[in-house]
């Protein structure tokens, strides 16, 4: 069956398109008797208006492009819902797509988006489309980076992220000061900012106190499960095992602790865990002992969902740069 149009109306109600056209978007005169002639036609035909039509005459789709590295990943989940919870309240929607922490996919999504004509874009990059985010908002689009900042300068571009260097340096440091020199780090993707800077503020610590930056006790990863169950088998199979692991993201985290209860260790009594990010699951393997970083993906959400009214509502143009300072997160068992 085809498409129910604006001419087909016009036909039915014997009336012209334009003042079809005036009827359905409430602008213009039409009597008492045509409206109700045309609405009620309309509605027996089933007509649903042309969005991609209506967004054209407008120059606005009313919808922001969110492209996140992980889907599944509650901390990106949270993140969009505040985005969202934040922008609906001026009409708008959110499209979400997937980088999948590959470039090359992130650059795929930023052009279906683009071509469907988004507002605004809001993107967490996995890395290397640095060109194609510049050239986004080059061409008026705008744009907030969440959670990861560019490999080049981004100056003139809205950020919200976690000060993510002094978050690790927070968590190795609280590591250190317990005893623990042999710790096994879970890297995630060097590629992306929040991999260089926790790594970098992992480093800082062990340099703080003169250890060693052993790299049989390092695995990089990209953020997955797999990568923090890999990891534990990695240093286990050594024969100087780690006394602490610390992963620098909830999912691996998650993937950690799956492997050591696998193996039938405990957690901290076994090997203490700390984690940047709360893993959801952990209560359920070890309700106490877990180090971690608290986030703010929510509130992180919001901001940007304020950033963004800025900009299309309020026609506010000058960039934000929002930084959530990190907050240690000891549980009630003594380590």
């Amino acid at each position: 069956m085809n498409k129910v149009t604006i001419k087909d109306i016009a036909r039915e109600s014997g009336v012209s398109t334009a003042t079809v056209s005036r009827v359905l978007s409430n602008k213009g005169y039409a009597s008492e008797e045509i409206k109700e002639k045309v609405r009620s036609i309309a509605k027996r035909l089933n007509y649903q208006p042309n969005a991609v039509a209506r967004s054209l005459k407008m120059d606005r789709t009313n919808t922001i492009g969110v492209i996140i590295p992980d889907i599944s990943n509650p901390y990106f989940m949270k993140i969009s819902r505040g985005i969202e919870d934040t922008l609906q309240k001026s009409g708008y929607n959110l499209i979400f797509v997937s980088g999948d922490e590959n470039s090359d996919k992130e650059k795929k999504m930023l052009q279906v988006l683009t071509e469907k004509r988004v507002d605004a874009l809001v993107i967490a990059t996995s890395g290397g489309n640095a060109e194609d985010i510049n050239r986004v908002k080059n061409s008026g689009i705008p744009v907030v980076l969440i959670d990861r900042k560019l490999e080049t300068d981004s100056d003139d571009l809205d950020l919200v992220v976690e000060d993510n260097i002094e978050g690790a340096y927070q968590l190795t440091n609280y590591l250190i000061k317990k005893g623990h020199t042999k710790i096994g780090v879970v890297n995630g993707s060097l590629v992306s900012s929040t991999g260089t800077e926790r790594y970098l503020g992992y480093r800082k610590a062990m340099e703080e106190h003169g250890l060693d930056l052993d790299p049989d006790f390092i695995f990089n990863g990209h953020f997955t499960q797999e990568d923090g169950s890999n990891a534990v088998t990695y240093f286990f199979n050594r024969e100087e095992k780690p006394t602490a692991i610390l992963s620098f993201n909830n999912t691996m985290t998650f993937g950690v602790m799956l492997q050591l209860t696998r193996m039938g260790l405990q957690i901290p009594d076994d090997i203490l865990v700390a984690s940047y990010g709360e893993a959801e699951a952990a209560q359920l393997l070890s309700p106490d002992g877990i180090v971690s970083i608290k986030q703010s993906p929510y509130e992180m959400g919001v901001k940007v969902g304020e950033i963004l009214i800025n900009r299309l509502v309020r026609k506010i143009n000058k960039p934000v740069t929002e930084i959530f300072e990190p907050i240690m997160n000891v549980k009630t068992k003594e380590i």
